[in-house]
């Protein structure tokens, strides 16, 4: 009989618990803990009431076990409280934090929820992760607005250099038109080489569009780092000689990668240019080879460019790959004519699409001060990614 009305008095109140919590889903943690540990509480007490009833005790020893359960019943109630406006602070400061996030503000670790004696293991993990998330947000805003802001320098350096042939091609047209022009062919050959001009900047932000978009194919195969190398010495060689400098290929033999040929020769063909366009009168661009180990531990094929330009600014370094990053007006000129077209775009994207290429082939570019110029060194993976 004892277990019977037991059992009547637990699912009663049960039943009554979970009404009340359907009608505090809303409200605070608090309420919520307070409501499951009074149940706890009261099917305990009815527990004991019962077993009480069917003992033969006195008035005394009954009195005192009610106080003894309305103090077991204070304690716990009052525990709950304590842990439920702990567990909800903590919670209210997790939203706080969430808020601050979505506004763009970085958590720092000011006040960290590990040194709260509110917060239990998970909040503390929570609010970590929290605070590493708004880092990596802070990050990637940064991120953003630098490429954005390369972006529109790009825009705007992209929009000058068109105008300028754009000018002179209508200024030339102009006067073969009204018949002013001495030499007519010669205004025609000047016209085709500043439309190849335009052209070469046009396939230049392709193919960086390309490479930033990742859709570039790569058709790999082995590859001597030494052929490409001389075949890119011997179409640059005409230039160097009128801008008075000097080409060596060196005397090691390269490498074998595989790569794709096509466009790791246009990388390295993007920095023997460069070279070429920034070395002093006089001076010597030197191509060598030689092994290396990746960060990983990999082994690397290396071919570097050396020039004679004096040197680059420490501060400018960082900069030299970012796509349409120039130092100074001089750097968007085309310094040479090969059949009648200009063999630098001045689009200000070359050493990006170089930076590029050999990130898609899994490579990496470096650049340093060295010897009286710039060495940039380009970096192929032996074994293909």
């Amino acid at each position: 009989m004892t277990l019977a009305w037991l059992l009547v008095w637990a699912v009663a109140i049960t039943a009554l618990s979970i009404g009340l919590q359907r009608l505090a889903r809303r409200e605070p943690f608090w309420v919520q803990l307070v409501i499951v540990v009074a149940a706890t509480v009261g099917v305990f007490v009815a527990g004991v009431v019962n077993a009480f009833n069917a003992m033969a005790i006195t008035e005394s020893d009954l009195a005192t076990v009610w106080v003894i359960l309305a103090a077991a019943g204070a304690v716990a109630i009052a525990m709950s409280l304590i842990l439920g406006f702990r567990l909800s602070r903590s919670t209210t400061r997790l939203i706080a934090d969430a808020a601050r996030i979505g506004r763009g503000e970085v958590l720092g670790s000011d006040r960290p929820l590990a040194t709260d004696p509110a917060g239990s293991a998970e909040l503390t993990a929570l609010a970590d992760e929290l605070a590493r998330t708004s880092r990596r947000l802070e990050e990637s805003r940064a991120r953003e607005a630098a490429i954005e802001s390369a972006r529109r320098e790009l825009v705007a350096w992209i929009s000058h250099d068109l105008r300028t042939p754009l000018a002179t091609l209508r200024a030339m047209a102009e006067a073969v038109e009204d018949g002013v022009a001495t030499d007519a062919s010669d205004y025609h050959r000047r016209m085709i080489a500043e439309t190849d001009h335009m052209a070469a900047m046009v396939n230049d932000l392709l193919e960086l569009s390309t490479l930033e978009a990742g859709t570039l194919t790569l058709r790999r195969e082995p590859v001597e780092l030494y052929d490409l190398a001389s075949d890119v010495l011997a179409e640059l060689t005409p230039l160097a000689a009128q801008r008075g400098v000097a080409l060596d290929g060196g005397e090691s033999s390269g490498g074998r990668v595989v790569a794709d040929a096509r466009t790791a020769s246009r990388a390295l063909r993007n920095v023997v240019l460069n070279a070429i366009m920034y070395s002093v009168e006089g001076g010597i661009v030197t191509v060598g080879f030689g092994q290396g180990s990746a960060p990983d531990g990999s082994r690397e094929a290396l071919v570097w460019v050396q020039d004679t330009c004096g040197g680059i600014a420490e501060e400018d370094l960082p900069h030299l790959f970012a796509p349409g990053w120039r130092k100074s007006e001089s750097r968007g000129r085309a310094v040479g004519q090969n059949r009648g077209g200009s063999l630098y775009a001045g689009a200000g994207v070359g050493l990006s699409v170089v930076a590029g290429i050999v990130q898609a082939h899994g490579g990496r570019v470096t650049v340093e001060n060295r010897n009286g110029g710039c060495r940039f060194t380009l970096a192929f993976p032996v074994d293909a990614p």
